[in-house]
């Protein structure tokens, strides 16, 4: 059963209250002052609190009061408070509920108003618990993964690249190749280098290539060496990614554009651990763990007639999916403080636009945003209009960014009263709303 906690120094307000949320099987607690209430939060589980604004002969101050809401916003800072008073300053009101009351009721109050009140806090306040239940399970996860395997400082909370690197961190183990598929800038190698930081051959090298990067005459140079007089340009021996691998890991990123010639050679390395360089007929063996990736369809190109598919299976014999950045959401904001790296503070707006973004570059694209951002914003502060992301706003914000007061009395009316349902109508937030009936002179 959730609970309420209510302070307020008339035992018979306490008394009256208890009796409408014990009707809805709300469990009520009971303080007469400041101090009891602040004890009881130390004692209790409480899910919402119902002050009172005045504890002294002078009923105008409210100074008490708002002691007393500081002080639960000190220690408590995500408990829902809800501010019931007989006098109503709506300045104070309002500087209030900047600071994060969650409402502001008056007396007498209208028992149907501040029930509903109560009930959507208590929803929120569920929902917030799951939240955090949730986030301290990701934090568990990771921090099981991080006592197993070497994560490389790579940055991740959420559930779907947990699975991602916890097959990583268990393929490695096995001295096989290992096919990474995904998006263009999701991270790839970073997967690809916690591969080899779990592997036997974790004290080799770590050598990457590019195979999309390269002209396709040059790649098998690049991959196995070349003699001198090998081609044109070739002035004296170079070894190949193969050997400068050898004993380590070979990271073949972009694996779909290696040409069908270099494809054949692939496999035999694949096969025996042998090569000759271009221009050689000495051949050459190393012992190399192969990690590739794609972001192509392999199988439509053995269709195609593009890829072999003898190759396709050498090097999928264990497959790691890494899912884009917009299928796990929990990763876009520690990503994008990992790359500010103090430099630069996101605002709350600023924030909520990273999230609702669905970057289609990925993480790549998050850390270049973050580049610019943290550029733009001179005074270290940064702004939904710094990230230059075309955010999809809510259908409720488009045309009542400044509602009438006649809208604002309608949403209000329509919601009973409850500030916080006339808020969600109107697409503002609570203090959006606060600040318009200020401006109305519309009293809560």
């Amino acid at each position: 059963m959730q609970t309420v906690l209510i302070i307020d120094d008339n035992p018979a307000v306490g008394e009256a209250l208890s009796l409408a949320l014990s009707l809805r099987d709300i469990r009520p607690l009971v303080a007469l002052t400041p101090e009891d209430g602040l004890a009881m939060l130390l004692r209790e589980r409480v899910d919402v609190v119902i002050q009172d604004m005045n504890f002294t002969a002078d009923t105008t101050s409210g100074e008490e009061g708002v002691a007393l809401f500081r002080a639960i916003r000190a220690r408590h800072a995500d408990l829902p408070v809800i501010l019931l008073t007989a006098w109503t300053h709506l300045e104070t009101a309002v500087e209030l509920v900047k600071a994060g009351a969650a409402d502001y009721l008056g007396k007498p109050w209208d028992d149907a108003k501040l029930l509903a009140t109560v009930e959507n806090l208590l929803e929120l306040s569920e929902s917030t618990r799951e939240v955090t239940r949730a986030r301290v399970e990701r934090q568990r996860r990771r921090a099981a993964l991080e006592s197993k395997y070497d994560l490389d400082g790579l940055v991740f909370t959420s559930e779907a690249m947990s699975r991602t690197v916890e097959l990583a961190g268990q393929v490695a183990k096995a001295d096989v190749p290992v096919l990474i598929t995904g998006p263009n800038g999701a991270g790839k190698e970073r997967i690809a280098s916690i591969v080899h930081a779990n592997s036997s051959v974790r004290r080799g090298p770590f050598v990457a290539v590019n195979c999309g990067a390269l002209p396709g005459e040059l790649i098998e140079a690049e991959l196995f060496g070349a003699d001198a007089g090998a081609y044109t340009g070739a002035n004296k021996a170079r070894e190949g990614r193969f050997e400068l691998a050898d004993g380590g890991t070979l990271f073949l990123d972009e694996i779909g554009n290696l040409p069908l010639p270099g494809q054949m050679k692939l496999l035999r390395v694949l096969e025996t651990g042998q090569f000759e360089r271009l221009g050689s007929g000495r051949t050459r063996s190393v012992k190399v763990r192969v990690v590739s990736a794609t972001n192509a369809d392999l199988k439509a190109m053995i269709a195609a007639g593009t890829f072999r598919e003898d190759l396709y299976y050498r090097l999928n014999v264990i497959e790691v999916n890494l899912p884009p950045l917009s299928e796990r959401v929990d990763d876009i904001l520690p990503l994008a403080e990992f790359f500010l790296d103090g430099k630069a503070r996101l605002t709350e707006e600023a924030r909520d636009a990273l999230q609702a973004h669905n970057w289609p570059g990925n993480v790549r694209e998050l850390k270049n945003a973050m580049a610019r951002a943290a550029l733009l914003a001179g005074d270290g502060r940064i702004e939904v209009a710094h990230l230059n992301l075309p955010v999809a706003m809510p259908a409720a914000t488009r045309n009542l960014d400044e509602p009438s007061r006649e809208s604002v009395e309608a949403a209000l009316a329509s919601a009973g009263g409850v500030v916080s349902r006339a808020a969600s109508q109107l697409g503002l937030s609570r203090q959006a709303l606060y600040r318009r009936m200020e401006r109305y002179g519309l009293a809560v």
